[in-house]
Order: C-alpha cells, then structure tokens, then sequence
C-alpha cells in the first residue's frame, strides 16, 4: 500500500498484517502495545480507518520486537522509546545535547539492567541443566543395576537445594 504525501514522494505505508510480518509481533500485540501506549497512536487511513504503518513504525516495531524478545518489561520498553524518541527531537535540534546525554545514560541503564536479569536468568538454567544431568546419571545408574546410584543422588544434594531455590 502506497501513498502519496504533501511533497513530491512517495510514502510506504504498510498494513497491519504486513507490519506483523515486518516486526514479529502479532496484530494483536500491535493494537494492545498501542493501546497501553508503548507505541503512539498509529496513523489510519482516511478511506477505511485502518491502521497503517510508516516504515519509521516498522523500524519502532523492530525495536519493541527485539525488546520482547530479551525480556523487557514494557514499563523500561516505554522508557526506552520515550528516551529514544527524545534523541531523535535532538538530532533535529529541538533538544538540549545535555538532555541527550542523560537520555543515553538511561538507555544504558535500562540495557544494563536487563542484561543483569538475564545473566541471573542463565544462572539459573544453567543449576536446571546441571540438576538434569545429574538425575539422569542417577537413573542411568538404577538401570544399569549399578550400586553407585544412592551416592550420586548423595553427593549432589546441595544441588537439589540450589534447583529448590530457582523455582
């Protein structure tokens, strides 16, 4: 879908399902996320009311995405665009280069923070992945009639508390 703006070229405007395609986010995802306002209202077309999406939306889309997917929550999701978009008021020079810099501090912070919360995530799976392991070693061993199999389960059990502990 294409249409033509004020000037002499041509916008790219995309529909809702082609911006889901676009973004991986589902169409109803895209309708909530703008509902609750992670992202701003959306631009309609005048002769259907339906939403279309610019490829500036697209490229926010792919952001939220990406945000999605690491896990963040939408209240830092908000913050980060909010603070995004207020960089890019800058780069038109409608913004103080100190509000910038503070602008990109938190988007680091909020980056920081959510690779933190990853990294205790992968601790976590990796206690998961060890617990497996090691009951798999036990009943490989009550299998194979081995007389070991009560020691292994013995020699781990702090182990079984760390598993405990991520629950």
């Amino acid at each position: 879908m294409t249409q033509q703006n004020t000037t002499t070229s041509r916008t790219q405007w995309h529909t809702i399902r082609e911006a889901s395609l676009l973004s991986g986010l589902s169409e109803s995802t895209l309708r909530y996320y703008e509902q609750i306002g992670i992202i701003p209202p959306v631009a309609r077309d005048p002769s259907s009311g339906h939403r279309v999406y610019s490829e500036h939306d697209i490229d926010v889309l792919q952001t939220i995405s990406c945000m999605n997917a690491i896990g963040m929550s939408l209240d830092a999701m908000r913050q980060y665009l909010g603070n995004a978009t207020e960089v890019m008021s800058a780069e038109a020079g409608d913004v103080d280069p100190l509000v910038v810099r503070e602008r990109a501090k938190q988007q680091v912070e909020l980056l920081d923070a959510q690779a933190l919360r990853l990294a205790e995530q992968l601790e976590r799976i990796k206690i998961q992945q060890s617990y497996c392991a090691i009951k798999t070693m036990y009943w490989n061993a009550v299998a194979e009639g081995r007389a070991d199999a009560e020691r292994i389960l013995d020699e781990n059990s702090d182990l079984f508390e760390q598993v405990r502990r991520c629950a």
